[in-house]
């Protein structure tokens, strides 16, 4: 697959820059990736190695979500920001406990919305899976190509998945971040009965050690396309605004519901629940 994109790169694709979607995706161990993100991923590896536990433990908070969400009901999934589905995509993880669920993929990169599409071709079925590109800062123009996919009903919950996206900065027009904007307008959105499903970036409660690299790493950061925000715990919590917490709350990746993980999951260990830099949750809208 990387040598497919290497030879035939997707029209419109900015090879000259590290892209933030396809370094997420070669720390996870993917291939839709491009040599300048692979330069620039070996270069935040050998100076931060948790950087690549931390992705794996927020891939698999995802994978929690989704099945303990199937399990207590829902069909229905919003995957915003997306990114390249790399280590068991949403739709995957989700068929293995129903296969009648739906979901819709969201990103605005344009290797992403691609492979999506070739994944989709590949094991997909096009009556309950769908990939659009869209941009996260405009929700009511995302939530109106979500309903003309015909692949989600929004006259039924759904649960609405912003994994790793809100840490990469939402510049509006005036250049100010609009990431906590759009996520209220998105509980806005939500059917009753819906869920968000969060995770973000945190140096906020982490060994100072750590805290220290988190600003550094961030820094490699700056002088891409997708600066980044490390929020503190409490400004992460407050993007559910009023929805209701799923036990045990926002929390560190790797305690949000373990017994959740699937049987072939990867083993991913931190000396410490905090070192997994990640913090997540899951939050439902009464109704």
């Amino acid at each position: 697959m990387a040598e497919r994109f290497e030879k035939f790169p997707v029209e419109g694709v900015d090879l000259d820059h590290p892209n933030v979607a396809r370094v997420y995706d070669y720390y996870l161990g993917g291939k839709a990736n491009y040599a300048v993100d692979r330069v620039f991923a070996e270069k935040a590896l050998e100076a931060f190695p948790f950087v690549r536990p931390a992705a794996k433990s927020n891939r698999l908070f995802l994978h929690r979500a989704v099945r303990y969400l199937v399990k207590q009901g829902v069909r229905q999934f919003i995957d915003v920001g997306s990114g390249v589905p790399t280590m068991g995509s949403t739709h995957q993880v989700a068929d293995e406990l129903n296969t009648g669920t739906r979901v819709v993929y969201i990103d605005n990169e344009a290797v992403a919305v691609a492979h999506s599409q070739m994944l989709l071709e590949q094991d997909g079925d096009p009556d309950r899976h769908a990939v659009i590109r869209a941009d996260l800062r405009d929700p009511d123009l995302l939530w109106r190509k979500v309903r003309d996919s015909g692949v989600i009903d929004f006259g039924q919950p759904v649960a609405l998945l912003l994994i790793a996206v809100l840490h990469v900065t939402q510049p509006g027009p005036d250049g100010t971040d609009v990431g906590p904007e759009a996520v209220a307008r998105y509980r806005e959105l939500l059917t009753p009965g819906s869920y968000l499903v969060l995770s973000h970036g945190t140096a906020d409660g982490v060994p100072e050690s750590r805290a220290r690299e988190m600003a550094e790493f961030g820094k490699m950061y700056d002088n891409t396309a997708t600066p980044v925000i490390w929020r503190p715990r409490a400004e992460i919590e407050a993007l559910f605004g009023d929805l209701e917490m799923v036990e045990p709350g926002a929390t560190w990746t790797p305690l949000w519901h373990p017994e959740e993980n699937g049987e072939n999951a990867p083993d991913v260990r931190f000396d410490s629940p905090n070192d997994s830099v990640v913090w997540a949750g899951v939050g439902r809208k009464a109704g």
